[in-house]
């Protein structure tokens, strides 16, 4: 699976231990930084990768900053993307069981390094149940509104 990751300065050491991990697995991931410790603003890196996953450049995207908050709402200001906040194994499955998650946002405050790779490799592995959940999901696609326009 091509996977589209970023952090910001607080996610960046989780990040590389994620993209290694991905690696190994034999994903191909796409790291569109940050590149260090440096402060820097989140928004910038969950655009690009939101932007690769709706484009179809990525089919998936991971996002790592202090919370998994600012990266799960910054991300999900572009079209198509539904980024989740998932912190432990039952929010992980459901985001994607039930929401189709496929931007996949994650803790580097209060996620361990291991247990963001079990949650990680959980999601990338987990299939959306469709059924009921697509139409509940189509209507999430149905409020995106373009630029100036409002539902």
């Amino acid at each position: 699976m091509r996977i589209a990751i970023g952090a910001d300065h607080r996610g960046f050491a989780l990040k590389a231990a994620l993209c290694d991990l991905l690696r190994k697995t034999r994903h191909e991931v796409e790291d569109v930084g940050t590149h260090s410790t440096e402060s820097c603003d989140y928004p910038d890196y969950a655009a690009a990768v939101a932007r690769r996953v709706s484009s179809g450049q990525a089919e998936r995207g991971i996002l790592v900053c202090g919370s998994a908050l600012g990266m799960a709402i910054a991300a999900n200001k572009i079209a198509g993307i539904r980024a989740a906040p998932c912190h432990d194994e039952t929010t992980t499955r459901l985001s994607r069981q039930h929401n189709d998650a496929n931007v996949l946002c994650l803790s580097a405050d209060s996620t361990f390094p291991d247990e963001a790779a079990r949650l990680a490799l959980l999601w990338l592995e987990t299939a959306f149940d469709g059924g009921r959940h697509a139409r509940r999901v189509e209507k999430i696609r149905q409020l995106e509104c373009s630029p100036g326009e409002s539902k």
